[in-house]
């Protein structure tokens, strides 16, 4: 069996074993091993020689602590009730407009991303927080539990975000200027879900009735509030990228302050505190586990020479370069139906980003494209963290709900999905939005 026909193989068998329910860092481990030992005529020391330097190689790997400090960060922002002084604020200035609360849930989710990382625990956090309030206020459970999982992506779109550093640690990319890509696709991102909960409340006035008036006493208050957590952000993100600090020292800094921030707004007991170090712990550990079997998985698609045959395939076949993207888009689309965010980063960047970095965008250089597509990737993927039929987001906001049928939380997500949708195809003809930062403090 050739090379491509092996790794062919290797991908059949994984999707039968995830079809299973089988953990993904397991089944990459598996199927990785099992293409090695072909590949090798069965030599197990070799394979077990091959582990040995494997697991040492990425578990030594310095750029590897930053996971660990922004998930901490993350922990203190979601027990240490951030994400209250967040929805309160935006709510302030936005909670008298019909879909005001609803829109305020999604800023909150955007600035609760800039401190946390992760999209199901922004999902989760902010569903406990705003599900509340929009219910006291009449909101129609489709559109509460819609915009609530829509806005809970915007946990990995808003920097920092582990995915991107997974990205950034795979293809030797430069995390800060990952990071400040993000951050205009984030905005816009936010933009889009306001502005659908504003088309559905318009054809439906009833669905998002206005809540009262705050005094601007009151928002000046939830302001000076929160201008902690933004510096947090500003420090992390600018610090990174200005040079400052490199991002395991920005994230130290981070999760540092954040915990002090919590600690000081009262929140932080030392329960809250072994919650999150434990959290941390799991999700770390959980991390860890599926880097190695990508490890693994990697290894023996190395070996069977697949990715560079099919990069060399793609380059020779004359295929439209926005064509070929157009594809590997879809595939991610795909893929969000049996796998999560992580998992797809970490089984797909092998072997499409060679193939991105073989054709030609519009003259981009290497380093741009590198950047958006890293952005691309990561857009697609927050996709499938809501889109029928797995949608962790729309699972956790469902269950958070409680009296709401899954179908209509579905239906809430489909206004959002299309704005997705637009926004993708954007960054796809104008890669200008992602980069504009980049170059602008670049330079």
């Amino acid at each position: 069996m050739s090379g491509t026909g092996v790794g062919l193989s290797i991908f059949g068998v994984l999707l039968v074993l995830l079809a299973l329910r089988i953990p993904i860092g397991i089944t990459m481990f598996v199927c990785g091993a099992g293409g090695y030992l072909y590949l090798m005529n069965g030599e197990i020391q070799i394979l077990l020689s091959s582990l040995k330097s494997l697991a040492f190689a990425r578990l030594s790997n310095y750029d590897l602590v930053v996971i660990p400090l922004f998930l901490l960060m993350g922990q203190f922002a979601t027990h240490g009730g951030l994400s209250r002084m967040l929805f309160h604020f935006v709510s302030a200035f936005l909670g008298h407009r019909k879909g005001g609360v609803a829109m305020a849930a999604i800023g909150a989710c955007a600035g609760f991303g800039a401190i946390c990382g992760s999209s199901l625990a922004t999902a989760a956090t902010m569903g406990q927080v705003a599900l509340p309030e929009l219910r006291r206020y009449g909101y129609s459970g489709a559109l509460s539990t819609g915009a609530l999982a829509a806005g809970g992506t915007l946990g990995i779109m808003i920097p920092p975000s582990v995915p991107l550093v997974i990205y950034a640690i795979l293809t030797q990319e430069s995390i800060g200027k990952l990071f400040m890509a993000a951050v205009l696709p984030g905005i816009i991102a936010m933009i889009g879900y306001m502005v659908v909960v504003q088309i559905v409340v318009h054809l439906n006035p009833a669905a998002g009735p206005a809540g009262p008036r705050v005094p601007w006493p009151e928002r000046l208050k939830s302001l000076l509030q929160v201008l902690p957590v933004l510096l947090v952000f500003v420090v992390v993100i600018v610090g990174i990228y200005g040079g400052w600090a490199n991002p395991t020292e920005a994230a130290s800094i981070g999760a540092a302050a954040c915990g002090l921030l919590a600690l000081f707004s009262g929140n932080m007991n030392f329960e809250r505190l072994k919650q999150s170090l434990l959290g941390t712990a799991q999700a770390t550990a959980m991390i860890y586990l599926v880097l190695l079997g990508a490890d693994m998985l990697n290894t023996a698609l190395a070996l069977s020479q697949m990715p560079a045959e099919l990069a060399a395939w793609v380059k020779s076949s004359g295929f439209p370069p926005l064509l070929v993207m157009a594809v590997i888009l879809i595939v991610y689309i795909l893929l969000g139906c049996v796998m999560d965010a992580l998992a797809m980063i970490l089984l797909t960047i092998p072997i499409f980003y060679p193939m991105v970095m073989g054709l030609d965008f519009w003259g981009m250089s290497q380093t741009d494209k590198s950047i958006w597509f890293g952005i691309l990737a990561l857009m697609v993927v927050e996709i499938g963290l809501v889109h029928p039929p797995v949608g962790m987001n729309v699972y956790i906001i469902n269950r958070l709900a409680g009296n709401v049928p899954l179908v209509e939380t579905f239906k809430g997500v489909i206004p959002f999905l299309i704005s997705d949708l637009l926004r993708i195809t954007l960054l796809v003809f104008f890669p200008i939005i992602s980069l504009y930062l980049v170059h602008a403090f670049g330079s």
